[in-house]
């Protein structure tokens, strides 16, 4: 194992000790936050449960179908403006700033359009997530090798042929980092806006239990939230770290 390797569990396992001991100690006030261990003990207790398992699915669910829409929409309009350079030039600026621009103002236009639910939570979640797409997938297009193009040129492939047997191989780790990163902002647009949206789901019953002080069931929704966040990164990783060493070859 290199050292990297163990650093990084290292300063997790050192933060989560300071952490108990500082709650234990009473550093830290009990009405602010529990110990890690309290709150590893309330979300086995909230998992065997099932007493949120519908809180669960609805999240699960809506970070799914805003990553599906996310991806498949950004790459798509990625794809057409790469193929435009007029309107690449237009709208690449807009691209640049675009993470400047706090995506929940646009909540209340959702609402009148959707309505307060999931369709609504999904757009929000879209919206925040798609751009990472469309400037993964210009970024992998523009990478892909000249002597690429003239292969398919001289095999005589036809420009679909060209697409899917010669450029998206090619371009596959920065669109897969372009995914991940849709995944991340999915994950962020979903929760945050079930907390203003939804009368269901993690946000929603975070902020519920919140609003009734029940500290120790907020802190293992949280913990939650955290470990599913972490395993798909980790997964994700783990695919990235291998398109990502094609590229080095």
């Amino acid at each position: 194992m290199t050292y990297s390797k163990i650093a990084t569990p290292a300063v997790v396992v050192g933060l989560v000790l300071l952490l108990e001991l500082s709650c234990r100690l009473g550093w830290i006030a009990p009405t602010v936050l529990v110990p890690p261990s309290v709150a590893l003990v309330s979300l086995i207790e909230i998992l065997v449960s099932g007493q949120f398992n519908s809180a669960i699915a609805v999240t699960v669910s809506n970070v799914v179908v805003a990553t599906v829409l996310a991806v498949i929409g950004g790459f798509l309009l990625g794809v057409v403006i790469h193929a435009n350079d007029f309107l690449r030039r237009g709208v690449e600026p807009f691209l640049a700033s675009y993470y400047a621009v706090p995506t929940f103002i646009f909540y209340p236009v959702f609402i009148v359009l959707l309505g307060v639910g999931n369709a609504s939570i999904i757009a929000i979640a879209v919206l925040l997530s798609i751009v990472a797409m469309i400037t993964a997938t210009l970024n992998g297009l523009d990478r892909v090798p000249a002597v690429l193009g003239k292969t398919s040129r001289v095999l005589k492939l036809s420009p679909i042929q060209a697409a899917f047997l010669v450029k998206l191989p090619a371009a596959a780790p920065y669109l897969f980092t372009g995914a991940r990163l849709s995944v991340a902002y999915a994950f962020i647009g979903v929760i945050a806006s079930e907390f203003l949206l939804s009368g269901n789901g993690l946000g929603y019953a975070i902020a519920y239990a919140y609003n009734m002080f029940e500290n120790r069931t907020m802190y293992g929704l949280m913990l939650l939230i955290i470990l599913l966040v972490t395993v798909t990164n980790m997964a994700l990783s783990a695919v990235d770290r291998r398109l990502q060493a094609r590229i080095r070859r």
